[in-house]
């Protein structure tokens, strides 16, 4: 008897969804002038085209929305594409513009990420009623990486909170944290801190030949680097809406 219509049984899952972190640039529209939006976004991918090279990206439409008027949405899209950049997700649309971006085959993301802000008491932080003190059983601790290992060229390393490298980053590796970070050798991939948009985080490292830093989405490529002299142990941080780069 043939056997080819049942089912066949496999020993081991082929796959499986799993629930995960990822993090990819969001792009902010503040006006629905195409013209305009076009012309400073070529500036900007100028200033870094390894970096934003097919590059993924979440399209926040909040700002441009609030004044009324209509963006062409499918024509930015296209833009995008044609600049390699791959839109994989929006963010405060119109009905209008969801159903443009179901036809790009773009989510919609419903729910608008916050950053987190520094000045304001997470609920598990409220104080006792009673005894006016914290409840430090209810804090989430952050998730804190320590790597001893280099950081070989190719690789990508994610960190909830601080991220600590006790050797160096090679060119052409990525090594992102919501919190600090802090690099004990040369730092010469990438680094991007307070990714999830905590202006207070910092970059700290023995020796600075990257190819671009960023704080909380405020960054510096290695052009800019070059022009700076530094010859020892560096910090870097945000003041004022500007990324401060200094000697330790």
């Amino acid at each position: 008897m043939s056997t080819d219509t049942e089912v066949p049984c496999y020993k081991k899952s082929a796959l499986e969804f799993k629930s995960s972190s990822f993090s990819a640039p969001v792009l902010v529209i503040h006006t629905t002038e195409l013209k305009q939006i076009k012309h400073q976004l070529k500036e900007k991918l100028a200033q870094a085209p390894e970096f934003f090279k097919n590059s993924p990206l979440v399209l926040d439409l909040k700002c441009c929305n609030e004044n009324g008027k209509s963006l062409d949405l499918e024509a930015l899209i296209k833009f995008l594409h044609a600049e390699n950049l791959l839109p994989i997700g929006i963010s405060e649309a119109s009905e209008e513009q969801q159903s443009i971006a179901i036809k790009f085959h773009i989510p919609i993301h419903t729910v608008r990420g916050a950053h987190p802000d520094t000045n304001k008491l997470n609920s598990n932080n409220i104080p006792d009623n009673k005894t006016g003190k914290i409840n430090t059983q209810a804090i989430n601790t952050l998730e804190n990486k320590l790597i001893s290992q280099p950081v070989r060229s190719g690789q990508r390393i994610y960190a909830k909170g601080d991220l600590t490298i006790l050797s160096h980053v090679s060119a052409g590796a990525e090594i992102m944290a919501e919190g600090n970070i802090h690099v004990y050798g040369a730092l010469r991939g990438k680094a991007l801190a307070g990714v999830q948009g905590d202006t207070q985080s910092r970059i700290f490292c023995s020796v600075l030949q990257a190819e671009l830093v960023s704080i909380a989405g405020h960054y510096k490529t290695s052009e800019d680097l070059d022009k700076l002299d530094l010859h020892q142990a560096t910090q870097i941080y945000l003041q004022d809406q500007a990324l401060i780069i200094n000697n330790l």
